[in-house]
């Protein structure tokens, strides 16, 4: 029993959290105010027990696994949520169903927390799926705008494909090699045309969840039509999990097919960071924006994936460590301006320094680093991300790459432009910060210039990967 609470001690504090929030909506129930802190102490307390106290070892016959690697990931997404139930805390306030909402982000965790941990194909697949269902039902809880139902419609009809994509390529695997146990699979995969048929099968879905193109066009009507929350969550905690799945996938099942897999990702990423990057610089939506940023980004993680080394694990763990704390700067900004006065537009961020000037510099901040300008830490993020890509010597590839960091600076700043303009006409009306939203800007901002200068965090994630 020991070993099961220290193994699963994550998942647990999850499903504690989930029991607490149904026992209050069955009873007499708390006030918005009061159940927020509520659920935020409890999210804070299971960022540290999810950092802490890891310790090594399988459980359920091996289809569990955990260790000090996927501990500081769950870390990461644990942190992630933290961080949303702070700065969506307009929105949430406001909200008739806000203990439903943190329900069904949480059934959502749970299954990113499972999918991390996953050593089988089967324990793998019902992982995604509840990291998949919930997260359609949260992208339609604007009841009142048509956008949102739209959005909700179009996020269940791409996890179904996606699903059933998935579904044929693990069918594909059984019958290939008798077994979904990861450690008993790669040793029977090989470059033969079915066992690359069930690669490419496998690898779509995972497309479908990154929005790597040509399987991106889902992204930006569910980044626009869903609430900021659930936006925020698609992008960082959804992105991160998968992520962390794909390389594990990667790693542990198709390591045979190495030279196959390195062609088809290579291409991807080109195409992902050259569609994000142009899409980007026509968008005027602040929401749709940052949905093809974060198109942009996978494809800068796509490039780490291609080192088929250690240190492509590494540097995609503190990556997403980073663009957790960057991007939900941003979307924290995004969240407050949408519930308070109504802008979605970039062209009406004009003059937000002189209505709100935290506002101002935590986007700012957040967008420098996304950019990967020094001393934020997405630069490192970024530098890392290429350091494990040119490991295969394919220095055309990286200076691609390098090109569309250049490509990407004008847009980022496009927008810091705008904030720090003057207004045309009348001031922009004021935006009252609230005190958890503030927390949670001070500790993206924080987190995003820290974690660029203190060198021992990659060296620890490092030291893990080894």
């Amino acid at each position: 029993m020991n070993e099961y609470l220290q193994l699963m001690k994550s998942e647990l504090m999850v499903v504690l959290i989930i029991f607490i929030l149904l026992f209050i909506k069955l009873g007499k129930g708390l006030n918005n105010s009061t159940l927020l802190s509520l659920v935020q102490l409890l999210l804070l307390l299971n960022v540290g027990v999810s950092f802490g106290f890891n310790e090594t070892g399988r459980i359920f016959s091996g289809m569990f696994v955990h260790n000090e690697l996927a501990g500081f990931q769950k870390g990461i997404l644990a942190l992630a949520v933290y961080l949303i139930s702070l700065l969506c805390s307009d929105w949430l306030m406001d909200h008739e169903h806000m203990p439903e909402f943190f329900m069904l982000m949480l059934s959502a965790l749970l299954g990113m927390f499972f999918l991390v941990s996953s050593d089988h194909l089967l324990m793998f697949y019902l992982s995604l799926e509840l990291a998949s269902i919930p997260v359609a039902a949260m992208a339609n809880f604007d009841l009142e705008r048509k956008k949102s139902a739209e959005a909700a419609m179009k996020m269940v009809m791409s996890s179904a494909l996606a699903s059933g994509i998935m579904l044929f390529g693990i069918s594909l695997i059984y019958g290939i090699s008798g077994s979904l146990d990861f450690a008993t699979i790669w040793g029977t995969l090989r470059s033969e045309p079915l066992h690359i048929m069930a690669f490419v099968f496998l690898f779509s879905a995972f497309a479908f969840k990154l929005s790597v193109v040509p399987f991106h066009f889902w992204t930006a009507d569910v980044y626009e039509g869903s609430p900021v929350a659930v936006t925020a969550f698609l992008s960082v905690v959804s992105k991160g999990a998968v992520s962390f799945a794909l390389i594990s996938i990667l790693y542990k099942l198709f390591p045979n097919l190495s030279t196959t897999w390195y062609s088809l990702v290579v291409v991807l990423s080109l195409m992902t960071m050259l569609v994000g990057n142009f899409f980007a610089l026509r968008q005027d939506n602040f929401l749709r924006f940052l949905a093809f940023s974060s198109i942009t980004q996978v494809g800068f993680i796509l490039l780490a994936l291609s080192g088929q080394n250690a240190q492509a694990t590494s540097s995609i763990t503190y990556f997403m460590l980073v663009y957790v704390l960057s991007n939900l700067a941003a979307f924290g900004v995004a969240s407050v301006l949408r519930s308070q006065v109504g802008i979605e537009k970039i062209s009406q961020l004009k003059g937000l320094y002189k209505s709100s000037p935290v506002l101002a510099w935590a986007l700012s901040l957040g967008l420098f680093s996304l950019a990967g300008i020094p001393p934020a830490a997405g630069f490192f993020g970024k530098l890392f991300l290429l350091m494990a890509g040119a490991a295969k010597g394919n220095y055309w590839f990286i200076t691609v790459a390098a090109l569309n960091m250049i490509v990407s600076l004008y847009y980022y700043l496009r927008v810091v432009r705008l904030v720090f303009s003057a207004p045309d006409g009348e001031q922009m009306d004021s935006v009252k910060v609230l005190r958890p939203v503030g927390l949670g800007l001070a500790i993206c901002s924080a987190g995003v210039v820290l974690a660029g200068v203190i060198s021992w965090i990659y060296d620890h994630i490092s030291s893990m990967t080894m």
